[in-house]
């Protein structure tokens, strides 16, 4: 056989893309994972909009958030299959094309029950579209430019987040909340046919597949009560209601079973002997901790500034996604720096970093804060957030056997979806108990209160209006002080999760920061 000929494509394949090709495929993979990681944060800003327009609460309406996130997290265990299966391919076309469908049915949807379904259902569809972006990435590149398909793909997962804010807001105000899903559909729509026309005769190996059933209903079983029980327990005092009581034996029992199954099945859906690398358990940890913490202040910061402080989703936006600016501009730097400093010390230095912002936060914010002084830190939060995200998946990856790597991806993005899950719950909780006990400490403290209301009696102000205004002002400081009461809480996370990388053990040489393998 000649050199030309062994070169040549096996019958049937097309050629591998190069040129022009090559790069319009990355862009359109990486528009993929882009819009998927968007649909994280780009309803951070609008659930009070959301909410009023379907009359339900605001803390009902983050579960717009919560459904999308435990969806996605139940999906990731599922690529691996997926991707044997039909191929990497296929499946991700798919669900690109998928994607698009459900983001139109999302955007009709009239009560929040028909809007969490399909947001659950974009969850399913958009979870395998991360990690296969990964890897098509990888696929179409040569390997000497294997750096540039993981710099493609690091800066969408980095943009999205970050640009879902101010987007949402923008989209909100200005045209309705359905927008913020309708404007994805013929963006994920166009996107998807153009990739199938361009990966068309593409290798896409299949092979026999496995999948643990039992293992998979266990999982959805156990993370769907849990979750469940934290977004209700609130509004049924929790333990004190049979209902959450038996969501929580449920999530118990359910969560013991599947860790046994998991155990003992010799191809489990979830390989939790991958465990027993302290190194992974350490670098997951972090990361799903310090994720959770992080998480929950993009959560609570733009619900506060609109509820409480008067803003448009679209400044609350601004403020929040503002640390992008940072972000992208320190990435290639701190990239750099992990070849040749501890990564360990890099990421203890960025949660710590988080941290700090949030105390700066609790000593600066009140009821008087201006717009700028809200953005100063949250410009900051871009370096330090950097700082955590880039090494930590790095280094989660340097700590098992090469053959685990893909297990280790999955888990550690699995654990990083759930926490910020069961954080956007957890913290909608805290805020919420937190305001109730300021306001009766307020109200009691307020010796003075009905000689205010018998002084504007006496000036003529009518005793409805006085009455109502200082009801608003001591709502006004309660909710104040329990916003600062949880970033207290989440800067403590955050110190956890600092502490915890240092489970780690010291990497052998410079780690792979895209955590692709």
């Amino acid at each position: 056989m000649t050199a030309q000929a062994a070169a040549r494509p096996p019958k049937g394949t097309a050629p591998p893309l190069t040129g022009v090709a090559l790069y319009a495929a990355a862009i359109l993979i990486g528009l993929g994972n882009f819009l998927v990681v968007l649909d994280t944060t780009i309803a951070n800003v609008s659930v009070p909009t959301i909410a009023g327009s379907l009359g339900v609460s605001a803390t009902q309406g983050t579960w717009v958030i919560t459904s999308y996130a435990v969806a996605e997290a139940i999906t990731v265990p599922l690529t691996g299959w997926l991707a044997k299966k039909f191929g990497a391919q296929q499946t991700f076309i798919a669900c690109y094309l998928g994607f698009a469908a459900v983001q139109l049915l999302c955007g009709m949807a009239g009560s929040l029950g028909t809007l969490l379904g399909m947001r659950v259902l974009l969850g399913l569809v958009g979870g395998p579209i991360m990690p296969l972006s990964q890897m098509l990435l990888l696929r179409i590149f040569p390997k000497e430019k294997a750096t540039l398909a993981t710099v493609i793909w690091a800066m969408t997962t980095l943009v999205g987040p970050v640009a879902g804010p101010i987007l949402g807001g923008i989209i909100c105000d200005n045209y309705g909340w359905q927008w913020i899903f309708l404007i994805k559909v013929p963006v994920a729509a166009c996107a998807g046919f153009a990739l199938m026309t361009l990966m068309r005769g593409q290798p896409d190996p299949k092979s026999e597949a496995f999948i643990d059933k039992v293992g998979l209903a266990l999982l959805i079983i156990w993370v769907g009560a849990l979750q469940i029980m934290l977004d209700e327990g609130r509004n049924h005092d929790w333990f004190a209601s049979a209902e959450i009581r038996t969501l929580g034996i449920v999530a118990a029992i359910g969560f013991a079973s599947f860790l046994i199954w998991e155990l003992t099945e010799k191809n489990p859906i979830v390989d939790l002997k991958i465990f027993r690398h302290r190194g992974f358990v350490g670098a997951a940890l972090t990361y799903a901790v310090g994720y959770g913490a992080f998480f929950a202040s993009i959560v609570i910061l733009p619900l506060w500034m609109q509820q409480n402080m008067g803003y448009t989703a679209t400044w609350a936006g601004y403020a929040t996604g503002i640390m992008g600016i940072l972000a992208v501009l320190s990435a290639p730097l701190v990239g750099k720096a992990v070849e040749t400093i501890d990564a360990r010390l890099i990421v203890c230095l960025g949660i710590l970093g988080l941290g700090a912002m949030m105390v700066w936060r609790m000593w600066e914010f009140n009821s008087e804060v201006t717009f700028l002084q809200m953005a100063w830190p949250t410009l900051v939060t871009g370096v330090f957030m950097v700082m955590f995200f880039v090494p930590v998946t790095g280094l989660a990856m340097a700590s098992v056997d090469h053959e685990e790597q893909a297990n280790a991806a999955g888990l550690s993005n699995f654990m990083r979806t759930l926490a910020g899950a069961f954080a956007t719950s957890l913290i909608q909780s805290g805020w919420s108990n937190a305001t109730r006990l300021n306001q009766t400490e307020i109200a009691g403290a307020m010796t003075n209160g009905r000689h205010v209301l018998d002084m504007a009696d006496g000036l003529g102000v009518d005793h409805n209006v006085s009455t109502h205004l200082l009801t608003y002002t001591v709502e006004g400081q309660s909710v104040m002080l329990a916003t600062l009461d949880m970033f207290g809480v989440i800067a403590i996370c955050l110190g956890v999760a600092a502490t915890i990388i240092w489970l780690v053990p010291k990497p052998k040489g410079p780690i792979d920061t895209s955590g692709t393998h």
